[in-house]
């Protein structure tokens, strides 16, 4: 094996070099969707982006659970 060494030594700069690309990522996509989630359905506790969504959502997947108050002025 005149490569073991060689090869040895690429694969262990190569684990580094993943490393060092792994931590200069940061986030991933499902913390970012995550963050963007502020309002949170009060009976099935589902996540939602903004109170107009979260309006649709209610009257339509809980038409017979009382609106809650911060639902009733916001237009859908």
């Amino acid at each position: 094996m005149a490569r073991g060494h060689q090869k040895a030594l690429s694969q262990q700069r190569n684990a580094e070099k993943q490393a060092k690309a792994k931590k200069a990522v940061g986030n991933d996509q499902k913390n970012a969707a995550m963050a963007s989630l502020h309002h949170k359905c009060t009976v099935c506790m589902s996540m939602m982006p903004d109170p107009k969504t979260y309006k649709q959502h209610f009257e339509s997947k809980h038409p017979k659970s009382t609106m809650p108050p911060e639902l009733v002025d916001v237009q859908a």
